[in-house]
């Protein structure tokens, strides 16, 4: 087998479960098409670029764009991350990522949907929302424009969190309702107070410590230059992008 295969056989029968049915006649070689995708992803390269061993580029980008389109990346992420995670503790986070030229068109589709690109002080960007389980592994993600504020990430996965002990977030997190939202759920929050407020808040110093481990996360993911550098003009196709980065890297 090419060393230009990413998925070994073991890789793939953890993620066939995920994965469409075929109607109508069979479909090309999984093995071959995904290790295909992975590597135009991870380089962050035109489909035009791939190599021959990958078979025909419009065979890749076509898989590419119907199971982004159906959500079949971010359904594998979620799958895997539910047989898998340590959700005894999680944390949340929230980064940049750059939106090249062509992906900055602002004109909105069909329907008043949004690209999720917005400027800030550092140009056009992207804002990835994540919440990774204890041990940094992401379990859920969110992309907004980039000048949404953390709050409205939060708000957007709050409904989504795992039962757990603990929820890690830095003091960017510190508002009274979400931590009233977490004790409703039976997690304890370790968020330091913002500066304004009048009483300071307490919280485990030696837990928080932890929460750079989400940092990595974010830093990992980046190495892939189609995720660090945002090329995909559709949101679905961006966030399948990220959701595949981190299959790759925390789940398989």
């Amino acid at each position: 087998m090419s060393n230009l295969f990413w998925l070994t056989e073991a890789q793939m029968a953890r993620l066939r479960p995920f994965f469409p049915k075929s109607h109508g006649r069979p479909r090309v070689d999984d093995l071959r098409v995904l290790s295909g995708i992975i590597f135009i992803n991870r380089n962050g390269l035109r489909w035009c670029d791939a190599p021959r061993e990958y078979g025909p580029a419009k065979t890749l980008y076509n898989r590419w764009k119907r199971w982004s389109d159906n959500g079949v990346f971010a359904r594998i992420m979620v799958g895997l991350a539910a047989e898998g995670a340590d959700p005894k503790t999680i944390m949340i986070d929230a980064t940049y990522l750059k939106a090249h030229r062509t992906a900055c068109s602002l004109r909105g589709e069909k329907g008043g949907r949004g690209r999720q690109i917005g400027r800030t002080k550092g140009g056009m960007n992207t804002k990835l929302h994540a919440v990774t389980d204890a041990k940094g592994r992401p379990i859920r993600f969110f992309i907004s424009a980039g000048q949404v504020s953390d709050y409205t990430g939060a708000a957007a996965l709050l409904g989504s969190l795992p039962k757990a002990d603990w929820f890690l977030a830095d003091r960017g997190y510190d508002a009274d309702w979400l931590r009233e939202a977490l004790e409703a759920k039976g997690i304890s929050a370790c968020i330091p107070g913002r500066k304004s407020r009048k009483k300071p808040v307490k919280y485990d110093k030696r837990r928080y410590k932890r929460r750079n481990r989400i940092e990595i996360m974010f830093g990992r993911l980046k190495d892939w230059r189609r995720v660090a550098t945002r090329y995909d003009r559709c949101p679905e196709t961006y966030l399948s992008a990220i959701a595949l980065a981190a299959t790759v890297l925390f789940w398989l």
